[in-house]
């Protein structure tokens, strides 16, 4: 009996030996998450069964079989059911759930690419106002200083004009003072002076900003078109691609529009008057002056859009304003908020500027009381150093503005059209040549679409 109990328990002590070191190497955990068999080790077969077919290969001294990997069962030296590395790639690495750390997530975790500082989704108040500060301050040269250009050209013959138009009238006011006595005649002949000396002031003040003002919006369109992509522009290509003819005319035909609005009430006003239909014709004005003033807010919000279209899309002035009423159909409300906002903050931070050269001005300028100005002469000091302050709050403020009213264009056409998939695409081939460039702007070939709502 002592020699056959001594085989057998060797045989024993010999399995419970092996079954011991494979539960000490599978890993933490196992034995929760897979449920275990009759035997006690999860997936084993019964004792005494032979394995199921397929189940591995047989172990030695009768064991049951080692699981081979991918059997679907924990093995030996093989990571548990639901742990890493089971037939999935493994926490942390990329494709599979959450982003490890310091690795890139599936398209969409990430934020929108902005290339030129610009995030290219569709863009929220904070968006278009950083936007535009981000892009004058990436290309400093092309805006900046094609503002500080600009209005040095308009602030030159601002002060010669002026000079001309305050020494005529300190004439006329000279010749006044030397008078004893002035005729009805002589009287009429100061006051028709005046209006000489003004209306060539005027007409050349207006025409001078709408060209210039026509130069400078073309030229920052194109620059900040451009760094919307990350592209720089330097001061030439502004010129050439900034489309100033082009970008004058729809400026033109804006005016005209605004000023056809206005006509037809004053000339209705002005003919009651005639007919002695006093009653009425200050009824007409007054309901009439109301009407043209919203319509005039409409006229200006709607068509905020037609410059950047001629720029970018490179089409004419009658189908930019065009273009300009269908991009803003629906949006009037967001538009009018988001351009107001920016008026006030550009008027503020231009009159902050200009408020310390305007004292200096006042405090070296002197002028005398007279019957057509508060002062009619000033030092030519006073008019430089106050040309000064306009420049500089000019420069400052303008390609902010141009810069908000394409932001508005590219957010319309992105929300719209789906343009942030275009600049997307675009954004990361090579820099592109004038022709390339126009063709990213240009709408869809089956027009405009509402299809992105917003």
């Amino acid at each position: 009996m002592r020699l056959l109990a001594r085989p057998l328990g060797e045989a024993v002590c010999h399995r419970v030996a092996k079954e011991l070191t494979l539960t000490d190497q599978m890993p933490p955990g196992w034995d929760n998450q897979v449920p275990p068999g009759p035997y006690g080790q999860p997936g084993y077969p019964p004792f005494g069964q032979p394995p199921q077919p397929g189940y591995g290969q047989p172990g030695p001294a009768g064991l049951p079989p080692y699981p081979q990997p991918g059997s679907g069962q924990p093995g030996y030296g093989q990571p548990g059911y639901g742990q890493p590395g089971y037939g999935q790639p493994g926490y942390g690495q990329p494709g599979y759930g959450r982003p490890g750390y310091g690795q890139s997530g599936p398209p969409g975790w990430n934020a929108a690419p902005a290339p030129g500082g610009i995030p290219l989704r569709p863009l929220a108040l904070g968006d278009i106002l950083n936007g535009a500060v981000t892009l004058a301050r990436r290309n400093p040269a092309a805006t900046f200083g094609l503002a500080a250009i600009v209005m040095t050209i308009y602030g030159v013959v601002s002060v010669l004009v002026e000079s001309l138009f305050r020494t005529r009238l300190a004439t006329d006011e000279a010749a006044l003072r030397n008078s004893q006595s002035l005729t009805s005649q002589q009287v009429s002949h100061l006051f028709g002076s005046f209006f000489t000396a003004l209306l060539p002031v005027a007409a050349v003040t207006v025409v001078l900003s709408l060209v210039l003002n026509a130069a400078l919006t073309g030229m920052l369109s194109a620059v900040i078109g451009r760094g919307v992509l990350g592209r720089q522009t330097s001061l030439g290509e502004a010129w050439r691609t900034g489309r100033i003819g082009a970008v004058a005319g729809a400026t033109v035909l804006l005016f005209l529009l605004g000023i056809a609005v206005v006509v037809p009430l004053v000339v209705a006003v002005v003919v009651l008057a005639l007919l002695h239909l006093t009653p009425v014709a200050v009824a007409l004005g007054v309901l009439g002056g109301i009407a043209c003033f919203v319509f005039e807010i409409l006229l200006v919000i709607r068509l905020s859009l037609t410059l950047p279209a001629v720029v970018l899309e490179r089409i004419s002035p009658v189908e930019a304003i065009k273009r300009s009423w269908r991009l803003t159909d629906g949006s009037f409300w967001r538009l009018l908020g988001i351009l107001l906002l920016t008026a006030v903050i550009v008027g503020i931070a231009g009159d902050v500027l200009a408020i310390p050269f305007s004292l200096v001005a006042a405090a070296v300028g002197h002028g005398s009381a007279g019957l057509f100005s508060a002062a009619t002469t000033m030092s030519a000091a006073g008019l430089i150093i106050g040309a000064i302050g306009s420049i500089l709050a000019a420069t400052v403020t303008r390609p902010i503005s141009a810069g908000v009213s394409v932001l508005l264009y590219v957010d319309l056409r992105m929300r719209r059209e789906g343009l942030d998939l275009t600049l997307r695409n675009v954004a990361q081939d090579q820099p592109l040549s004038g022709d390339e460039f126009a063709a990213v702007w240009q709408p869809p070939a089956t027009g405009d679409s509402g299809a992105r709502p917003w």
